[in-house]
C-alpha cells in the first residue's frame, strides 16, 4: 500500500491530464446524445484557435484576463481566503485605468501614462479587495459574503463614474483612451489581433506569485496563516496583517486584468448591464490549476482556448457553443473528484508495478 501511494504521489501530474481527457470524453458523449459529430466539433474548435495568426492572437487575448483572475483567486486560497470578488476588483481596475488614461491624456507621454494607469489600476483593485481583508481581520466577517457584495458595489460604482465623468456623448461607454494604443504589441505578427502587454505582465505575476509565497519569509507566513491561523498566531505571526496583505495582493492581480482589458483590448470602458464574469471564470481556472501559479497559467491557456474555440464549433460543426461549458465543467468535476480519476488509473498503476517486479 505504501509503494502504491508513492507511485500515486510521484505521478500526480498525470491526474490533471487524465481529468482533461475525461472531460473531453464526457463532452463527446453529450454531443453524440444530441446528434452531433464530436470529431468534427473538436476539429473545428482547434482550427478556430490555431487556424490563423489572427485567431491564435485572439485566443491569447482571451487567456490573459483569466491568467490574472485565476492567480488572484489562487493566491487568496493559498493564504486561507476565498476571493469571490475578483470580478468587482477587475471592474475597479478597469475604471481606475480609464480615469487615468482619459483625464491625464496629453499631460504625460504615452510611455509614462500607460504604466501609470496599469499601476494605479492594480493598486485600486488591491485596495478594493483589502476592504474584505480588513473586515475579515478586524471584525471576523466572512470574506465570501463581503466579496460578493463588493462585486455589486463595484459594478454600480464603475457605471456611475463612467456615466458621470467619462461618458462619450450619445454612447453607452466612455471616451476613447488615446494612450492605450501603446499597450498593444506584436499586432503585425498576429494580423492585428488584440494581443497586448498584459500577457507578459500576467506571466511575470505568476513568477512573483511563486517566488513570494515559496521563497520569502512573508510568503511562508501567509501560507502558514492559510493552513492554520491559530497555530500561526501561537508562533507569533500577525494573522490579521497577513489576511489583509493576502487580499490586497490578490486584488492587485485582478485589477491588472481590468487594466489590460480597457487599455489593451477595447481602448474604452463600457457601461455594464451585468458583471463581465472574468472573476467567476477565474475561480474555475484556479481550481483547474490546483491553485499553483504554473497550473493556473496552463489552466488559463486551456480555458481560454476552449472559450475562444467554442465559436468555431458553432460555425464549423453546427454545435451549440454552450456545450463547451459542459466540457469545462466536466474537467473541473474530475479535477475536484480525483478519487474517480485515480480509480480509473489504478489498473495501469498495478500493471506497471507488476512489470517492474518482473
Amino acid at each position: 500500500m505504501y509503494r502504491l501511494k508513492k507511485i500515486f504521489a510521484t505521478d500526480s501530474y498525470i491526474v490533471p491530464l487524465v481529468a482533461i481527457v475525461m472531460g473531453f470524453l464526457v463532452g463527446a458523449v453529450v454531443m453524440l446524445i444530441g446528434g452531433y459529430d464530436p470529431i468534427a466539433a473538436y476539429s473545428a474548435l482547434f482550427k478556430r484557435v490555431f487556424g490563423s495568426p489572427y485567431d491564435f492572437g485572439e485566443a491569447i487575448r482571451e487567456m490573459t484576463p483569466l491568467m490574472f483572475t485565476g492567480l488572484a483567486v489562487a493566491f487568496a486560497f493559498r493564504s486561507g481566503m476565498f476571493n469571490i470578488g475578483a470580478d468587482g476588483q477587475v471592474l475597479i481596475g478597469m475604471t481606475a485605468a480609464s480615469v487615468v488614461g482619459i483625464k491625464l491624456a496629453g499631460t504625460l507621454p504615452n510611455f509614462l501614462l500607460v504604466p501609470l494607469a496599469v499601476i494605479i489600476a492594480g493598486v485600486c483593485g488591491g485596495l478594493w479587495a483589502g476592504i474584505a481583508g480588513y473586515l475579515k481581520a478586524k471584525r471576523g466577517i466572512n470574506e465570501v459574503i463581503t466579496t460578493i457584495m463588493l462585486n455589486w458595489i463595484a459594478l454600480f460604482l464603475s457605471n456611475y463614474i463612467v456615466r458621470t465623468f467619462l461618458l462619450l456623448q450619445g454612447q453607452n461607454r466612455s471616451e476613447d483612451i488615446p494612450a492605450s494604443l501603446s499597450m498593444t504589441f506584436l499586432n503585425s505578427m498576429f494580423d492585428n489581433a488584440r494581443i497586448h502587454w498584459g500577457t507578459a505582465i500576467a506571466l511575470a505575476a505568476a513568477v512573483f506569485f511563486y517566488v513570494y509565497l515559496w521563497k520569502t519569509k512573508q510568503g511562508y507566513e501567509m501560507r502558514a496563516v492559510g493552513l492554520n491561523p491559530h497555530a500561526a498566531e501561537y508562533a507569533g505571526m500577525n494573522v490579521g496583517r497577513n489576511v489583509i496583505k493576502a487580499m490586497f495582493i490578490s486584488g492587485v492581480f485582478a485589477g491588472l486584468a481590468g487594466a489590460g482589458e480597457v487599455l489593451g483590448v477595447f481602448h474604452y470602458q463600457s457601461v455594464f448591464a451585468a458583471s463581465p464574469g472574468y472573476g467567476f471564470d477565474g475561480i474555475a481556472v484556479a481550481l483547474l490549476g490546483l491553485t499553483h501559479p504554473l497550473g493556473v497559467i496552463l489552466a488559463a491557456i486551456l480555458y481560454g482556448s476552449l472559450t475562444y474555440g467554442s465559436a468555431g464549433m458553432s460555425f464549423g460543426a453546427d454545435v451549440p457553443p454552450e456545450l463547451i461549458r459542459i466540457v469545462i465543467g466536466s474537467i473541473i468535476f474530475f479535477i475536484a473528484a480525483q478519487g474517480i480519476v485515480r480509480w480509473v488509473l489504478k489498473p495501469f498503476y498495478f500493471k506497471r508495478k507488476k512489470e517492474k517486479v518482473l
